[in-house]
């Protein structure tokens, strides 16, 4: 298996009401994909089942052993909300996985990777959003993942808190060869940090288009190629919302 994860065939229901239908989909080692769609139509559903978080659907989910070697978890996860421990500091709840045995060095040194050096002793209640999210962002990174999954981790900051978050998983996507599966509802962030976007639509939601972004990194986002590919994937979401 070449691929990091594979999802094949996924059918899944809610009280016997058919929202995801046939999807399919695979990830490649340091590749970045957005799962792009209107609200409710099963992104986070899709990304809670490549997880391991929701075993209960209809298909097939393939992790390469490669996800499980050494002392890597394989998968790291980037929640909406940060989630962080009100209980703890900034520090203890970027290494929680490994409780009072955290390594401290790596700690320290994902609090610089995300802007927050010298917070680690900080509370989460002393923090701003974004900076909470950056907390979460090194507490996905901790374990050393070579997946990171990010459900809508950017959508309650302000547009330029967003933006500066972007650019923050691109570059440590980059550094540290982690391959990203983003679920998100904006069109901007999908194709300015995406390989690939694949787009959900229709009653059940099934994947109505794949959309390739052949273009090189850093990004413009004034980028005349990227509204162009935008302007694709509003009139595919557009179509499939009406079906």
């Amino acid at each position: 298996m070449s691929a990091l994860l594979a999802l094949q065939r996924i059918h899944k229901s809610f009280a016997g009401l058919r929202v995801l239908d046939d999807v399919s989909l695979s990830l490649a080692p340091g590749e970045i994909v957005s799962l792009l769609g209107p609200s409710g139509c099963g992104k986070s559903t899709l990304l809670r089942i490549a997880a391991g978080l929701d075993r209960d659907f209809q298909g097939h989910l393939e992790r390469n052993p490669l996800l499980d070697f050494g002392t890597a978890r394989g998968i790291g996860v980037v929640f909406q909300e940060p989630r962080l421990l009100p209980w703890l500091n900034v520090a203890q709840n970027v290494a929680f996985a490994d409780g009072r045995a955290g390594d401290e060095k790596w700690v320290r040194q994902l609090l610089r990777d995300v802007g927050l050096e010298g917070r680690g002793e900080a509370l989460p209640k002393q923090l701003s959003g974004g900076m909470a999210q950056r907390a979460a962002i090194a507490r996905g990174l901790y374990g050393r993942p070579q997946l990171l999954l990010l459900d809508e981790p950017f959508s309650a900051v302000d547009a330029f808190t967003r933006m500066r978050l972007q650019d923050l998983v691109a570059e440590l996507a980059q550094r540290y060869e982690v391959a990203i599966l983003l679920v998100t509802h904006d069109l901007d962030e999908a194709f300015y940090l995406s390989d690939r976007v694949l787009i959900l639509g229709g009653q059940p939601s099934r994947l109505t288009r794949e959309i390739d972004v052949p273009l090189a990194r850093p990004r413009d986002r004034r980028s005349g190629a990227l509204a162009s590919l935008r302007g694709q994937a509003l009139t595919e979401l557009y179509q499939s919302h009406a079906l």
